[in-house]
């Protein structure tokens, strides 16, 4: 019986690699998502081309030329903006060609014509198309006849620096309408279900590049040019009248390569708008729904932001967006989590050139092809199935069929967040909340994360209340003796004259912290310390940001793991030793008393609050929630502020300053760090140049030898 098991779990899983090679082999593509580091994770394929849809599939005899938008009304109906032809083709659910809307007689009883149509939207009564060059919205009905035209505002509410150019249309379930202008910055245009202009919503913030602030600082009466506003590209609306927009990210990608970096949701490429215009998309992924992830990567399509020529809504909460530049299509849960991506520009089936609109069509996906004048169409595959049905449970509250869901989704693939989220949620509303970490970790929930852990500490609480006042009270008794032991022995020491131990060197560190002016005289004219204790210190001081990181909960630090330790400590060291260095070259032309090891000692003994609060700051983060991780940053920012205050302090008494004189060295010294960094930089970029030149000689006359 167990061989047939045996026999029967191989046979399966040699069927199951069937079916997904079957898969990948149907696609041109590699599907994938992310991981916290940017790193492609491949995924099986959610959706593989099916087929190309041309003028000769919709039995038309003119082709189409530059299309612009698609539209899939709710009988079927398929509409595509066909901007080359100045026309809106119709057809019904097949693709096959049923009208089209060229000519009209306008409401002055003249005969008008389409002239430039790249946005449309459909609802149950009216086709509303953008004219963008005739800076207006046409109005017609389900049978092409002509109902009325929405032009631009006043120019009284425009202003002098916005036209009216639009290029993209959504209308809610009331009639209001929500026009994308090419070129304008005020926001999107809302309307009434008459055609009267209420307000712009969405307004973006100023962007303002750091050469331009900087400028400002410098020259606050200079003319300069105007700060950098952000337009929009497209926008739909949901069932519930919210508005989804892509930022037209082509105007200042430095900025929202910072943003996307940053996590800045001021300037999100993609936003989700409620009626008076704030942002209220969800994003709890652990990057920001942007589209490409990898933008500096030149193996994945180029570098730069994505483009993001348009957003569509799908089933189950799905939505997605497509990027002009890589022909690639996202899609991303109702959480603004990536459940993942898939194209690429290219000439097989379901690849593209230059992806300009997408709809969803039940349960398949049509991507309108600007450049082939084609629409592809996307089937879903059994994993795409199988994340929709998640999805779909999950909304219904389905939850004992959404768990078993996602479970089978991560049979497929292992790299997908959605799935760790689905379990861990499941798992929480189970009461398991120590497993529901796991789960949490794997999709860099922090969210989830944090409201499982506090239950799991509300359970150990309840449970081992009577430990947490036994533990408290030992605590206060070892500091209490440890702070009389330490304070003995430096009193000890005030008086002791000889060589001190290395014991006696180091327990002095707690001495200055307390009594920093005493302290830095005795250090420097009693010999109370030394530069072992000084490197004691220093060691101590770079251990405790390596421990900072290592040893901080997943919470509060979620990529620790992949933390590099050398960096962390180049983080203490790299300024500790630019700033003796530069203090030391600047006091001895400035008649300063200390010498090159006065100033070592001093500034390493500097370091000594930062030891003895960043280790107790670290471990409270792993007992902590969230909302309780401002004590450890209050924490934290005494230890830097104390050690600021001794470092000049001690800088003073060392060299004999003045507190004014002082102050001048010390702004000065950070100066010099500067300039000594930027040396080094400079250098070694000029090194690393003549090493790269010499061994392309090498190379050169090897390959001239043969």
């Amino acid at each position: 019986m167990k061989k047939l098991c045996r026999i029967l779990a191989l046979a399966f899983i040699m069927l199951f690699m069937f079916s997904v090679g079957a898969q990948a082999a149907s696609a041109p593509y590699t599907t994938y998502t992310y991981d916290i580091n940017e790193n492609v994770l491949p995924s099986p394929h959610a959706y593989v081309p099916d087929k190309k849809v041309t003028n000769f599939d919709m039995n038309m005899d003119t082709p189409l030329k530059d299309p612009r938008d698609i539209f899939v009304d709710d009988n079927h109906n398929i509409y595509i903006a066909d901007k080359g032809n100045a026309r809106v083709v119709v057809c019904n659910s097949e693709f096959v060609y049923q009208f089209e809307i060229t000519s009209f007689v306008n409401s002055e009883g003249v005969p008008d014509a389409l002239a430039d149509p790249q946005g449309l939207f459909v609802t149950d009564e009216y086709i509303y198309v953008c004219d963008t060059s005739k800076a207006r919205v046409v109005v017609f009905t389900l049978d092409g006849d002509f109902v009325k035209i929405i032009y631009s505002p006043d120019a009284e509410i425009m202003g002098t620096d916005t036209s009216f150019q639009p290029v993209s249309i959504a209308v809610d379930k009331a009639g209001r309408m929500y026009i994308v202008s090419s070129q304008t910055y005020s926001g999107i245009f809302s309307y009434d279900e008459d055609g009267n202009f209420e307000s712009f919503i969405g307004s973006q913030k100023t962007a303002v590049s750091w050469i331009i602030k900087l400028r400002r600082f410098f020259f606050p009466n200079s003319v300069i040019d105007e700060d950098v506003t952000i337009g929009y590209n497209r926008c739909t609306v949901d069932e519930n009248g919210f508005v989804w927009a892509t930022v037209d990210t082509s105007q200042d990608s430095n900025i929202f390569e910072d943003a996307i970096r940053s996590f800045d949701e001021d300037f999100a490429p993609i936003k989700r708008l409620n009626v008076s215009g704030s942002d209220v998309m969800l994003r709890s992924g652990f990057a920001m729904p942007a589209g490409e992830l990898s933008f500096m990567s030149s193996n994945f399509g180029g570098t730069g932001v994505s483009q993001l020529a348009d957003i569509a809504l799908g089933p189950n909460g799905m939505w997605a967006v497509i990027d002009s530049t890589r022909s690639r299509t996202y899609v991303y849960d109702q959480n603004g989590v990536l459940l993942f991506a898939f194209g690429d520009v290219g000439t097989q089936l379901g690849n593209l050139s230059r992806a300009a609109a997408i709809t969803f069509f039940d349960s398949d996906i049509y991507i309108l092809d600007s450049d082939k004048n084609a629409v592809t169409i996307y089937k879903r595959t059994e994993y795409g199935d199988l994340i929709n049905q998640a999805l779909y449970d999950d909304i219904k509250r389905n939850y004992e069929e959404a768990q078993y869901d996602w479970e089978q989704i991560l049979k497929y693939n292992v790299n997908c967040d959605s799935a760790y989220v689905g379990v861990g949620k499941n798992l929480m509303r189970n009461g398991k909340y120590d497993a529901s970490l796991e789960y949490f970790k794997s999709a860099y929930d922090t969210t989830d994360y944090y409201d499982a852990y506090k239950q799991v500490r509300k359970q150990w609480i309840s449970k081992w209340i009577w430990v947490v006042p036994i533990i408290i009270i030992v605590l206060v008794v070892l500091l209490v003796k440890g702070l009389k032991y330490v304070s003995k022995r430096n009193t000890e020491g005030a008086t002791k004259t000889g060589k001190r131990t290395f014991g006696e060197e180091i327990m002095f560190g707690f001495h200055i912290i307390t009594h920093p002016f005493d302290g830095f005289w005795d250090l420097k004219h009693e010999k109370r310390g030394s530069v072992r204790g000084g490197l004691f210190w220093l060691a101590m001081a770079t251990l405790t940001c390596v421990y900072q990181t290592v040893g901080a909960s997943w919470m509060y630090n979620p990529g620790k793991d992949t933390a590099n330790p050398f960096y962390l400590m180049a983080t203490v060291l790299v300024p500790v030793i630019l700033f003796i260095v530069g203090n030391w070259c600047l006091t001895t032309l400035f008649d300063g008393e200390g010498t090159f090891k006065d100033i070592f000692i001093t500034t390493s003994y500097s370091l000594v609050p930062f030891v003895i609060l960043g280790i107790p700051s670290t471990l409270l983060t792993n007992i902590l929630t969230a909302d309780e991780v401002a004590i450890v940053t209050l924490l934290q920012s005494i230890a830097l502020i104390w050690v600021g205050f001794l470092l000049f302090f001690g800088i003073m008494t060392t060299h004999g300053y003045s507190t004014g004189k002082n102050f001048l060295m010390v702004l000065a010294t950070i100066i010099a760090m500067i300039f000594i960094a930027f040396i080094v930089m400079l250098f070694s970029n000029l090194v690393t140049r003549m090493v790269s030149f010499v061994g392309e000689i090498i190379t050169e006359i090897s390959y001239r030898s043969y």
